[in-house]
């Protein structure tokens, strides 16, 4: 029957990938039910601490949103792109990558790809070179956040299985090895493809008279005016993230009955709090929060991860025997192919957290150690691979010249290339630093 469920499983994710959006949840309940009355399989365990800790999370950055604290975010980034244009194509993903590293979502960069846009196109610079680094440098940003839910989620299920590991033992592996990662997936863009007055197929376009009128249209957020309370809204967000690090760090979770409050209560009740914080001090409207583009992919992103996770979980419990019997054939010998099988799960799960969710529990399993399985993090962000992604699909619309796109043969796209070597690269520098440098 493993055939059978597994078949169920890729179908789930198949119409649920088709689908899009909150569908890829709905979908993912809908595998559960299967599993559960049409095949007796007794019912996983939904990601619950992983959802409370997107929807905390979500619920500050939104709230930051609202008072135009991200807003001011993006100014300050535009004011860097429009300053040194000729650099766009490493300034760019750079700022893609520290604004998803700030907030915890790789959906704030909807707000600056039109800019990236606009400053490759002014400065005469292919824009697919940007934009395509950017989109993915902005999800590689995720397991380099300390409040992003794949990261705290990687570190409550170490806890729970009894590895003595910090936030800071992630960080220190994550952040320098996507820094590399995004660096080298610039460094390849710099040259890609023809320069705009050597494209024939732009220089074709350019002879409609209403396709040059829209590229001369400026896109900018510097009109904008901020307000002070917007601009101190963001100094309370960074306060918060600034405090879930020093408490991870220092150990100074309060200690309850002997026990210390676990980071994943602490990541959630500090984001609520700085929310809370915000949202007095700028008096910004509770409905303007859930209102806001930040929350509603965010909401998206918790039922998504709720299905899809639970039918993995479900699946997994049922055949963890012969799943692991089988990698465990593969990784004993070499457990870098661990990396390998999540990347591949990432390929169809559009999310960090829930390929994490899904595949570290076997990495356990298996016996893999611990400084391995986090040098292996980076390998959990591999959707850009099919470019169903919204930050991939956005970075397609905003380019208006039409040079990020997907190709003839859907796979020839504008990600794949930089994605697989920021990836790639990023993995393979943070299974050196896990395996030589982290001491745990």
């Amino acid at each position: 029957m493993f055939w059978v469920h597994f078949a169920i499983l890729l179908l789930a994710i198949y119409f649920g990938v088709r689908v899009g959006g909150v569908g890829l949840g709905l979908i993912g309940g809908t595998g559960v039910t299967i599993f559960t009355f049409a095949f007796g399989m007794a019912p996983g365990s939904p990601p619950i601490d992983v959802m409370l800790i997107i929807l905390a999370v979500v619920a500050a950055s939104a709230t930051l949103h609202a008072a135009g604290g991200l807003t001011y975010m993006v100014q300050l980034a535009e004011k860097l792109l429009r300053k040194h244009p000729r650099y766009i194509v490493f300034l760019g993903p750079i700022c893609t990558y520290v604004l998803t590293m700030s907030v915890g979502t790789g959906h704030a960069v909807y707000m600056l790809q039109p800019i990236i846009a606009d400053v490759s196109y002014k400065t005469g610079i292919r824009p697919e070179r940007a934009m395509a680094a950017s989109s993915v440098a902005s999800q590689m940003g995720i397991t380099a956040s300390p409040i992003a839910a794949a990261v705290t989620s990687f570190l409550a299920m170490s806890l729970k299985a009894g590895y003595n590991i910090t936030l800071f033992n992630i960080l220190s592996v994550t952040i320098p090895a996507t820094m590399i990662g995004v660096f080298i997936a610039a460094l390849w863009s710099l040259k890609r493809g023809k320069d705009l007055d050597k494209d024939e197929e732009f220089q074709e376009r350019m002879k409609d008279p209403a396709f040059r009128a829209q590229l001369e249209e400026t896109v900018t957020l510097l009109d904008e005016g901020i307000s002070t309370k917007a601009k101190r809204s963001v100094l309370l967000f960074f306060a918060g993230v600034i405090a879930i690090v020093l408490i991870a760090v220092f150990k100074l979770s309060p200690v309850i009955g002997n026990k210390p409050v676990s980071m994943t209560i602490i990541v959630q009740i500090v984001m609520l709090t700085t929310g809370a914080v915000i949202l007095m001090y700028s008096r910004v409207k509770a409905a303007q929060i859930a209102s806001s583009s930040v929350f509603n992919a965010g909401m998206v992103a918790v039922i998504s991860i709720m299905g899809i996770a639970w039918m993995s979980d479900t699946f997994i419990d049922a055949h963890k025997t012969e799943l692991v019997a089988t990698m465990k054939a593969m990784v004993s010998q070499f457990s870098w192919l661990f990396a390998v099988a999540m990347f591949i799960v990432s390929a169809f799960v559009k999310s960090q957290a829930a390929v994490l969710l899904i595949m570290v529990p076997v990495g356990f399993a298996l016996g893999i150690p611990i400084n391995l399985l986090i040098g292996m993090i980076p390998a959990c962000y591999a959707y850009f691979f099919f470019c169903f992604y919204p930050s991939d699909l956005s970075a397609i619309n905003f380019d208006r010249t039409g040079t990020t796109h997907i190709g003839k043969y859907v796979l020839n796209h504008s990600f794949m290339i930089p994605g697989l070597l920021g990836v790639g690269s990023a993995t393979i520098v943070g299974y050196i630093i896990g395996a030589f440098f982290l001491k745990l």
